[in-house]
């Protein structure tokens, strides 16, 4: 037998997680889109929305990750995610010199909880 589930978490005889991330991460972002009004709505503080993302994203996104060995490309992979969601938390920031608009790429200083690679590394 090449690959089963057990607990709804695919197993393989070679210990090969790219399927399990992937499918994690497809309901990771059906999740996302589901809260996506609630992420981006300016009548939620910012300490909720992390709780929304903590509580509803996060774990079904990380079920079954401790058995999880990952890759570089996996770990990419989360981040990329977890930077998506973190985004529409934190909105965009207007660059005081220009006056534009733009995205947020120092996301960790705003975030103080373990990034999500870190929070699979610790369990």
């Amino acid at each position: 037998m090449e690959q089963f589930k057990y607990l709804e978490t695919a197993l393989t005889n070679q210990n090969s997680i790219q399927n399990e991330t992937k499918s994690r991460l497809q309901s990771g972002n059906a999740c996302y889109h589901s809260v996506h009004n609630l992420l981006s709505s300016s009548l939620l503080s910012i300490n909720l929305k992390i709780k929304i993302y903590r509580t509803i994203i996060l774990p079904v996104v990380l079920y079954g990750c401790g058995t999880w060995s990952l890759t570089s490309r996996e770990e990419r992979r989360l981040r990329v995610l977890e930077n998506r969601v973190l985004r529409r938390i934190f909105g965009p920031k207007r660059d005081e010199a220009t006056r534009q608009w733009r995205k947020l790429h120092d996301l960790n200083d705003l975030y103080c909880s373990p990034n999500i690679v870190r929070v699979i590394i610790l369990r």
